[in-house]
């Protein structure tokens, strides 16, 4: 008899585990629309959930560190009239967070590091183009400020948040729903599924699909597309026999996937996470009780399954926590924010180890809060990786810059018309500072700042412990 040679892997044995009670968010309304968006994102700071509220829409804002029973009265985000559909955090500044509604709008927030004492009712901007609802928001990976949206009209719109201006329309691409959107590692192209059963990859730039794929997989429910880290696109869909399915697909040749798998009978669309930094697809399926999660190789059969983190309650929605929010000491290597249909519970995937020293092999350098790219430099065409920060003390948050909305103002192109201010005896009566005047001054202005910075810093610390502490 030949011996079965086990494949060697590092992610063999990656366990799932919830968190004690007193760690979870109890008592808050998840919302109970009717779409297949997540419902929740997470960053290092901060756990955003959509939940039901009584006229219009509404999302709301927990720092990660407060745990424990919601009070019934915490403050929320609600400018929408109508229900929230999707929330995505800005991947380049921790405080802010763009949402999309039934009403047709896109909303971006600056939600502050204290928690506010009532509703969050002002955005930074309101983002007006579509004509039908909006069902899908996601950031640019490595560009600063840019923001797409994809509505119930069929149409792809790409923002400049810091405008408030749209870069780009694309229309005619798709004839129905869209599904989903997901940009590729440098931003340069997006894949998109549709309820016309194509799977479209998009130069947005250039404003044309440069490859497609028509049904995927054969079944009439969702598809869903993601990209891998090395250009391969992930779709999970349903057979003809509504059976679940998983494939691989290599765009050198997008006529037959690289890898495809049956999974169950179940029917809830699979929402899948990708950790490129692992090369580990997580797929959680909404009414499921599991996460099954496969290792993506670069040799055949390509779709590695590891293991199923298995509990007792459905899903009603899942936030996926960036690398730099995970604890390194325990070797963590994702966490999955479950949504019920009361509370939030965050599960914890590690790789037991024995040793207490840094892992290097289990923490590459990962993509950092700091964006690659200004907007204009992406839309003209540039493309870069994202900016890496190494894991290795634990990931240390950046004070954030506030984000600043500047409209363009149309006097500024216009010189400003009448004669020219002569200089008059009294401008000589003023003499110039010297250089070693404006250099002490600065000097000055710089420790005033700094001590002010500090200052703040500590206060914002009281404030956390004495928050936490009546939490």
């Amino acid at each position: 008899m030949s011996r079965r040679v086990v494949r060697q892997s590092k992610f063999r044995h990656v366990f799932g585990q919830p968190v004690k009670a007193d760690q979870m968010y109890e008592d808050i309304r998840v919302s109970r629309v009717t779409w297949d968006s997540s419902f929740c994102a997470v960053n290092p700071k901060f756990v955003a959930i959509i939940v039901e509220s009584g006229g219009g829409g509404a999302f709301m804002v927990l720092p990660l560190a407060k745990t424990g029973r919601v009070d019934k009265n915490h403050p929320l985000v609600t400018g929408h009239t109508a229900p929230v559909l999707d929330i995505d955090w800005c991947p380049h500044n921790d405080n802010v967070i763009a949402s999309a509604s039934e009403d047709t709008t896109v909303m971006v927030w600056q939600i502050p590091d204290y928690v506010p004492m009532r509703n969050l009712t002002e955005p930074i901007v309101t983002l007006e183009g579509h004509s039908k609802r909006v069902g899908i928001i996601t950031w640019h990976p490595t560009a600063r400020n840019v923001l797409l949206s994809a509505g119930g009209d069929n149409l792809l719109i790409l923002w400049n948040v810091g405008t408030g201006e749209m870069l780009l329309t694309l229309d005619d691409m798709h004839g129905d729903l869209i599904y989903n959107v997901c940009w590729n590692r440098t931003g340069s192209l997006l894949v998109t599924t549709c309820k016309d059963k194509h799977v479209r990859l998009i130069d947005p730039r250039k404003q044309q699909v440069v490859a497609e794929k028509v049904k995927p997989h054969e079944g009439a429910r969702p598809i869903r597309a993601i990209f891998m880290a090395d250009g391969k696109i992930f779709t999970t869909g349903f057979s003809k026999m509504s059976e679940r399915q998983l494939a691989l697909w290599d765009l050198e040749n997008f006529e037959e996937p690289v890898a495809l798998q049956e999974m169950d009978t179940s029917n809830g669309v699979l929402l899948p996470f990708y950790d490129p930094d692992s090369s580990i697809v997580y797929l959680c399926g909404k009414g499921d009780s599991s996460i099954r999660y496969f290792e993506i190789t670069a040799e055949a059969p390509y779709v590695h399954y590891l293991s199923t983190y298995s509990s007792k309650e459905p899903q009603r929605g899942m936030g996926f926590m960036p690398k730099r929010g995970l604890d390194v000491s325990k070797c963590e290597i994702a966490r999955f924010f479950k949504l019920h249909e009361r509370k939030c519970e965050p599960i914890v995937m590690t790789v037991p180890r024995k040793s207490d020293l840094f892992q290097d092999d289990l923490y590459p350098d990962t993509p950092g809060p700091e964006p690659a790219l200004e907007a204009a430099e992406w839309l003209a065409g540039k493309d870069a990786e994202p900016i890496l920060v190494s894991l290795r003390d634990g990931y240390v948050p950046l004070k954030n810059r506030e984000l600043k909305v500047t409209r363009k103002n149309i006097l500024d192109n216009k010189p400003p018309v009448g004669p020219r201010r002569s200089h008059s005896t009294c401008d000589a009566n003023f003499s110039r500072p010297s250089l070693e005047d404006l250099l002490e001054e600065i000097r000055s202005l710089r420790q005033t700042v700094q001590a002010q910075e500090k200052r703040i810093s500590d206060l914002e610390n009281k404030l956390c412990k004495f928050t936490n502490g009546t939490a």
